[in-house]
């Protein structure tokens, strides 16, 4: 008999019967959530140190949910153009390391492994940052070491938008013509490798196929996807490949699955362009009137039409497929989890905030994960690449 086998049916007699029980491993595991878009909230003067009505994350709702750690990403979008996008990124990180310093009783500016450790055990909540998309560092290599100072610990190379060193899946699969290049240039080599000295993880969620390669080439440290899936199970530009999945695991690093519906569900897409068609007076209506930014306006078009996303929203059993492709394909030493809250207007049904994340560690239980694979999961393969990353600094 396999030994998961034998696992599951000790579990379902012995014990871990009731949620209490599930709850009980969530909590002793350190739970790190590798990305989230909530300072796009916080711009519009949402207060998170509160439960608030909107959105999927706040301080409140990251203790209910057991997260002991939370990767808040640095994003400007690209078409914003009011202020230099160097400037638009130092606001945001001085936005978040300000919310973290006048909130020190609940959460804390991490800096690395260790320090997400400590504010664990200390029973607060980490805060850690990151950027997505490099178009703030332009061509400047000392705005690297500027970003690392302020605490940026990982970098996306791009968003949807390219630079003039790195190009993004969404323009290597849907604008192809316009670029000028394709993959890293030798700047981007140079940025990559400059990456790997400070200590910043190279995040290659959102970089095309050709620079994803160029990259495994060039850093010689552990690489992630903080948020992305399983091409082989939804076939979206912004999933790995098999053999993406592979290289990210022969260079010790992870996958953290995303949560958006778009990337676990195949059919989704099509669903929901039959949903919005059905409703275009509805979503016309609020949008003639918003005054707010994308993201905001999208998630209210959601709540809008709730009952109409509940009929076709993916669920947490295809999440944790996702995650359990990773493992089967990989091991269990390459997984982990990149929601997205905040940057997505709808979620699986089961993990519609991060209040249901223990439904997470419920159903991979169900499944015949042990503990030990949980913690790994959870977080502690995160904590991995982290302190891996961290040793392999290059002292100034």
């Amino acid at each position: 008999m396999k030994p998961k086998l034998l696992y599951f049916i000790f579990l379902t007699f012995f014990g871990f019967q009731n949620f209490s029980d599930f709850m009980k491993i969530h909590k002793e595991a350190i739970v790190i959530d590798l990305h989230n878009d909530t300072v796009q909230r916080m711009l519009n003067k949402e207060d998170i140190s509160v439960r608030t009505k909107t959105g999927h994350i706040d301080i409140p709702r990251l203790r209910e949910g057991g997260i002991d750690a939370a990767v808040f990403s640095v994003w400007i979008p690209p078409g914003n153009k009011s202020k230099p996008y160097f400037a638009q990124a130092k606001k945001q990180i001085d936005l978040l390391l300000n919310f973290a310093k006048k909130h020190s009783q609940q959460i804390v500016t991490a800096y690395n492994s260790e320090d997400i450790l400590r504010i664990s055990k200390a029973g607060k909540i980490a805060l850690m940052l990151s950027m997505e998309g490099a178009h703030p560092v332009g061509d400047d290599l000392k705005h690297l070491d500027y970003f690392y100072e302020r605490g940026v610990r990982s970098i996306m190379l791009t968003w949807n938008n390219s630079t003039n060193w790195a190009t993004s899946a969404s323009d290597e699969t849907q604008s192809p013509a316009k670029l000028k290049h394709k993959g890293l240039t030798g700047l981007g080599k140079k940025f990559v490798k400059r990456m790997d000295e400070l200590g910043i993880i190279i995040d290659v969620s959102h970089a095309g196929e050709t620079t994803f390669w160029d990259v495994i080439k060039t850093s010689t440290n552990p690489i992630i996807a903080s948020h992305s899936a399983v091409a082989s199970i939804c076939p979206n530009h912004r999933n790995l490949s098999d053999d993406q999945i592979k290289a990210i695991a022969a260079s010790g690093g992870i996958i953290g699955v995303n949560f958006a519906p778009w990337f676990l569900d195949s059919e989704f897409v099509e669903k929901e362009k039959v949903i919005k068609e059905q409703n275009k007076a509805r979503i016309d209506s609020v949008r003639s009137v918003w005054k707010g930014d994308a993201l905001s306006r999208e998630a209210a078009i959601a709540r809008l039409m709730q009952k109409e996303y509940d009929k076709i929203l993916p669920t947490l059993n295809d999440l944790v497929n996702h995650i359990e492709y990773v493992i089967k394909l990989a091991g269990v030493d390459y997984v982990g989890l990149g929601s997205d809250f905040d940057g997505i207007s709808v979620a699986p049904k089961g993990v519609d905030d991060v209040t249901l994340y223990p439904n997470i560690t419920k159903e991979l239980i169900k499944r015949g994960y042990s503990k030990k694979d949980l913690g790994k999961i959870l977080g502690g393969n995160f904590l991995r690449v982290l302190s891996e990353v961290e040793k392999r600094k290059t002292p100034n």
